[in-house]
């Protein structure tokens, strides 16, 4: 045994492994191809050049999969462009199976770009992914209640309707791109951070339940601001094409919860690419959601199946409000695993000083009332906005979380680590990893429809599979990299590994899509 040890703490030289090297103008990649006899696995490689100034030392190395080997892509540091590539490569799994050597020596020439494989995606069909993915997110529950009322807004709208959906559809585009900037911008900074990021922060969660009430509120009619403000379809203070493009705004902020088929893939290939294409892969997909919206813009005729204008509009705006109210409950839950009890109260005790803002402004802030009562309704609403948005927001930096799980717990789940990952797979004992978190709509589904189904868990229990939860609820580095091991940026993802490999599950489960795969660990 103490050999063993040894011998792994040795850098191995001179073997079958295969490794190619390029570079482009801020990344260095690199690829490791398997000899045929290695059976094992590896979950995670790092870097160490023997060149001095040639990568970001304390930058992220992002690892994945490859359709023949494994990829790392690290960012570069100053020094000028050399020929060839020389240092360690390190992997704790071992690169001639479990208990051999955890180092391998690298002298490798820079290659171009083009031989390296890839994960099987390019940018081609990354974008198709992103397109179909942006689609299928308007049949998601997150988007349903705000893409309603908008279908509805163009029953009501005459005249340029197209202008109305172009408008929705740059809001949309904005808001993808403001949210695809920030993350690029804070993962060139270092910072571990996957597409819904801005959910993990209590901050983002609070100002959000503050708007979906308030918009709620407006649907029920209790506020308005002008003549038109609650006409179906303007969910924002303002009318014609500014109140769409403000739709298409709070759609896209709505739907970052939840994650569509095909979306996975398209984001995390576009995390790996230069910003002109990561930035076409998100407009992609802000396009596809925008689409069905953009093309009834253009083309009203679709719409003649839509009951003709009446009294059951209003009547369904008022529904919709519900739903965006049942959509501020699951962010308060989501809010509540983050941070608190205490934080969480902080909030509703914010929303009832809201809702007398909008009450207030409702009654006494309209045009009909005079100057100087509708000036002062106006003043006090804005103070009570104020103050119950300082309230709710004053003591998220001390919060902390009082529960660690997102999800029922019918299920024997052990917290995710890469360690236990590691201790199980050397005993050959089949793994089944959750990557989840509360705020992510389509993983609570998945859970409750597909895994806590009585005949999974009796699948799990007869297979003898270990459980783990990664749960990414609150900013988690680990669980990024992990992640990125497979080329995803966020959740849902579910990854089964058994004695004879790995098998990555579709983001939509059903019972049956999990006893298949476990079936097929034999």
């Amino acid at each position: 045994e103490k050999l063993a040890q040894a011998q792994a703490k040795l850098p191995l030289i001179g073997t079958d492994w295969q490794i190619q090297t390029a570079l482009t103008h801020d990344r260095l990649l690199l690829h490791a191809t398997p000899p045929s006899w290695f059976t094992g696995e590896l979950n995670e490689i790092r870097f160490f050049p023997l060149q001095p100034l040639l990568i970001e030392a304390a930058a992220p190395q992002t690892f994945t999969r490859t359709s023949t080997g494994y990829a790392l892509e690290i960012p570069r540091a100053t020094a000028a462009p050399p020929t060839t590539i020389q240092g360690v490569l390190v992997t704790p799994t071992g690169w001639r199976g479990a208990s051999s050597e955890h180092a391998l020596a690298v002298n490798a020439r820079v290659e171009p770009v083009e031989n390296l494989p890839s994960s099987g995606l390019n940018l081609g069909t990354a974008l198709g992914l992103a397109l179909i993915g942006g689609l299928l997110l308007n049949l998601m529950p997150c988007v349903l209640p705000v893409l309603s009322i908008k279908v509805l807004g163009f029953v009501r709208q005459t005249g340029a309707t197209w202008q109305y959906g172009v408008a929705f559809t740059a809001g949309v585009l904005v808001s993808v791109w403001v949210l695809a900037g920030l993350l690029l911008v804070l993962r060139a900074g270092g910072e571990q951070l996957g597409w819904g990021f801005q959910l993990q922060s209590p901050a983002f969660l609070v100002v959000l339940v503050a708007v979906l009430f308030l918009f709620g509120l407006n649907l029920f009619g209790v506020f308005e601001v002008g003549t038109a403000l609650t006409r179906a379809g303007e969910l924002v203070p303002s009318s014609g094409r500014w109140g769409s493009f403000g739709s298409g705004v709070l759609a896209t902020v709505v739907a970052t919860p939840c994650s569509a088929p095909y979306m996975g893939s398209a984001l995390g290939f576009a995390l790996t690419q230069p910003t002109w294409a990561a930035l076409a892969i998100f407009t992609a997909l802000g396009l596809g959601m925008a689409l069905p919206y953009l093309l009834l813009s253009f083309f009203p005729q679709l719409l003649k199946f839509v009951p003709k204008p009446g009294a059951w509009m209003e009547t369904f705006k008022q529904a919709m409000g519900f739903l965006l109210m049942g959509s501020a409950v699951w962010l308060l839950w989501v809010l509540g695993l983050q941070t608190g009890v205490t934080t969480l109260i902080r909030v509703l005790v914010a929303l009832v000083l809201l809702g007398s803002a909008a009450w207030v402004l409702g009654k006494w802030g309209g045009l009909m009332q005079p100057t100087g009562t509708r000036w002062v309704a106006r003043g006090l609403a804005l103070v009570a906005l104020i103050v119950g948005l300082g309230f709710a927001l004053g003591d998220l930096e001390q919060a902390q979380a009082t529960q660690t799980t997102s999800s029922v717990d019918e299920l024997p789940w052990e917290v995710y680590t890469q360690e236990r990952v590691a201790q199980l797979r050397q005993t050959r004992t089949p793994v089944f990893i959750d990557f989840t978190a509360a705020w992510c709509l389509s993983c609570q589904v998945n859970e409750r429809i597909a895994l806590n189904s009585a005949e999974v868990r009796a699948a799990f229990q007869k297979q003898g599979v270990v459980l783990l939860k990664a749960d990414w609820t609150t900013r988690d580095s680990r669980i990024t990299q992990a992640l990125a091991q497979f080329g995803r940026s966020g959740v849902p993802l579910y990854v089964l590994y058994g004695p004879a490999g790995t098998q990555v599950l579709p983001e939509v489960l059903t019972p049956g899509i999990v006893i298949a795969a476990l079936a097929k660990l034999g």
